[in-house]
């Protein structure tokens, strides 16, 4: 396979498995951003956290564990996800948001209205 037919989409690196997929995952809209490292271990902890958090709640339900604390566990999840949003949500508005309005690209605050639309449900 030629180098050209391998290119990585702009939204994986070249360890990711969309490289098996043929293109971006799910949702993905094949654009990438540069985030500083602070900003990358801040969000990867987060996440790592939630995603532990989640495994609790499966064995939870494994281990037959009362409804309501188990409701109680996916409320601190959902909280700890909505965090994640507003961090991105304000990086993403500071950042991208402003470089592509300057850069003429006023599509951009449609994007981000249905964006909005989508975390408020």
């Amino acid at each position: 396979m030629s180098d050209e037919s391998k290119k990585v989409p702009s939204c994986c690196s070249p360890n990711d498995d969309c490289l098996e997929m043929e293109g971006c995952p799910e949702g993905c809209s094949g654009r990438s951003v540069a985030r500083t490292q602070k900003m990358k271990s801040s969000l990867v902890a987060r996440l790592n956290r939630i995603e532990g958090q989640v495994r609790g709640i499966k064995g939870m339900v494994d281990k037959d564990i009362y409804c309501d604390d188990i409701l109680n566990q996916i409320s601190a999840v959902q909280s700890a996800m909505k965090s994640v949003s507003r961090l991105l949500l304000e990086s993403h508005m500071k950042s991208c948001l402003i470089n592509r309005v300057q850069a003429g690209e006023t599509e951009v605050v449609d994007e981000l209205l249905v964006t909005i639309e989508k975390m408020m449900k």
